[in-house]
């Protein structure tokens, strides 16, 4: 998470959206740079509306930050997800992925309980407006790269040159029409809100 408080803007880290990347070349600006814990970092709206949003509203007398997330397309979210737990350092843990394909392991995700390898959360989850009216101010598109740099550049006053960061292997993705077709009968939020965010 990044707040730029003269800019009145929290950058929420909405994780396997390319975050890190905004973290390492905006942080410089950034009043406040939360990279770990982990659950801090990437703090969705319903924490930042718990704690974030009124320790600003009561310790700097301001209720009128906005809010900025990424989201990813679902099936290249879960790719990605995928393809981190195949890194080497996964080796041996619960989570890895290793030996299960991109259909089992999206098969496990749209599962209720999932199992360990495929337990990544949800991105409409993590964006969901709360009761009392917080929500992203401004969403973007993570395939709408020219259109966040543009908006980052004009909100901040400066030029953006992305370092490569965080980066998962590369590596050839093919869901199966019968598992898309699940994932998206499972999971229709994800879809919907992914489609309903403008390209700038």
């Amino acid at each position: 998470m990044l707040v730029f408080w003269k800019k009145k803007l929290v950058f929420l880290s909405v994780p396997k959206t390319g975050t890190t990347a905004y973290e390492e070349a905006l942080a410089p600006l950034a009043s406040i740079v939360i990279l770990d814990p982990p659950e801090l970092k990437h703090a969705p709206l319903y924490r930042y509306n718990r704690f974030f949003r009124p320790m600003f509203e009561k310790a700097g007398g301001c209720d009128d930050m906005e809010t900025l997330a990424v989201m990813r397309e679902p099936v290249s979210w879960l790719g990605s997800w995928y393809r981190y737990r195949r890194r080497p350092f996964m080796q041996g843990r619960r989570n890895a992925t290793f030996d299960i394909s991109f259909d089992e392991f999206v098969e496990g995700y749209v599962q209720g309980n999932p199992p360990g390898f495929a337990d990544v959360g949800s991105q409409a989850k993590f964006l969901e407006p709360r009761p009392n009216g917080t929500a992203v101010t401004h969403l973007f598109r993570y395939e709408d790269q020219a259109g966040l740099i543009a908006f980052l550049e004009d909100r901040l006053e400066t030029r953006i040159s992305l370092p490569r960061a965080n980066v998962s292997p590369e590596m050839e993705l093919t869901l199966s029409p019968r598992v898309e077709r699940k994932l998206r009968r499972k999971k229709p939020e994800e879809f919907a809100l992914y489609e309903s965010i403008p390209l700038r």
